[in-house]
């Protein structure tokens, strides 16, 4: 009995303390018609009507009714839904593409799916009677965007129209960028313990494509701080990321270093960061993060824990490029 019961478990994934992000998919599939049956369903002379404008219906009710169909699939609030069916001659085929996106925990890649794969039922439905030997298949996603990990392609990839149509985004990256890190804490520059947060800052940089060297220990002390910050950007530095000393501790006095020293202050940094990371836990409203130029150096500080440095760099990454471009002239697009 307790086997029967493991076998059958299963639960809905848990995305509760997931961010809300943009997020977008789209999957492709085709059903093989035989050359008759495709001039037909081209021509729109099918006995039942017009099989691709209600393909195209099919799709959009599919895509919605995705959670319906699939009982651990999220019921998502979808804010864009596309469905296209493209005749390839060449093959007496009709591929079919479904686009959903939307604002979510979750992504809607099978939202996708299910628009798919409705509306080619649906092409398989209204041809039937003129040619019973049908098939489809080939049903896959072609791409997701969105969530901390961006952009992913599948592996057989698109053709050149299909990306000039559906322009899948990429994080820009921070390739040849400069960078460097700093953990500002006392106990982790005593030895008490191990600091985390900088090691993962440097990792998370270097996944960007930025030069980074190791992360530097400092104590909470503004005014060194602030010494070095100016030393890294005297000798061409882009970016510097500070962890640690941005709460309301008696010691934490990060952003007073960067006040001391700051051409510039970019406030909506610290801002997007509070307001994104209040969506994992309402204590990011006390944290002092912050950020400044030093000439075209951009400098943020970000808080102390391993937890928070990975939050922080889901949001702040999709945005770090242009912000360097910015701080050297480039536009505003």
């Amino acid at each position: 009995m307790h086997e029967r019961e493991e076998r059958a478990h299963f639960h809905m994934a848990d995305v509760r303390h997931k961010r809300v992000t943009a997020r977008r998919a789209v999957a492709v599939g085709e059903l093989s018609a035989g050359a008759s049956a495709f001039a037909q369903i081209v021509e729109r002379r099918l006995p039942k009507g017009d099989a691709i404008t209600m393909a195209e219906i099919a799709g959009l009710q599919g895509a919605k009714n995705a959670s319906q169909l699939m009982p651990l699939c999220h019921p998502l609030p979808l804010e864009y839904i596309n469905l296209r069916c493209e005749p390839i001659d060449e093959r007496h085929a009709i591929r079919v593409y479904c686009e959903v996106a939307t604002f979510a925990r979750t992504g809607v890649e099978m939202e996708a799916l299910a628009g798919v794969s409705a509306a080619l039922l649906t092409l398989y439905d209204l041809t039937k009677p003129v040619e019973p030997a049908l098939s489809y298949g080939g049903v896959r996603l072609l791409f997701k965007e969105g969530g901390k990990k961006g952009l992913w392609m599948h592996p057989e990839g698109m053709s050149e129209a299909e990306r000039d149509h559906y322009k899948p985004r990429a994080m820009a990256k921070l390739d040849t960028i400069t960078a460097a890190v700093i953990t500002l804490s006392d106990r982790a520059s005593r030895g008490d313990y191990t600091d985390t947060a900088g090691p993962l800052l440097v990792e998370r940089l270097r996944e960007l494509g930025a030069v980074v060297d190791d992360a530097e220990l400092r104590p909470d002390d503004p005014e060194p701080l602030a010494a070095r910050l100016l030393q890294l950007s005297s000798v061409g530095m882009r970016l510097i990321l500070c962890t640690g000393g941005t709460g309301l501790g008696p010691r934490d006095r990060t952003p007073e270093a960067l006040e001391m020293i700051a051409d510039r202050h970019i406030d909506g940094i610290g801002e997007l960061f509070r307001s994104e990371s209040s969506q994992h836990t309402t204590m990011a409203w006390l944290s002092r993060a912050s950020a400044v130029l030093v000439g075209t150096t951009l400098i943020i500080a970000l808080p102390g824990s391993a937890k928070a440095v990975a939050q922080g760099m889901d949001i702040l990454a999709p945005i770090l490029a242009h912000a360097l471009s910015m701080a050297e002239g480039g536009g505003h697009g």
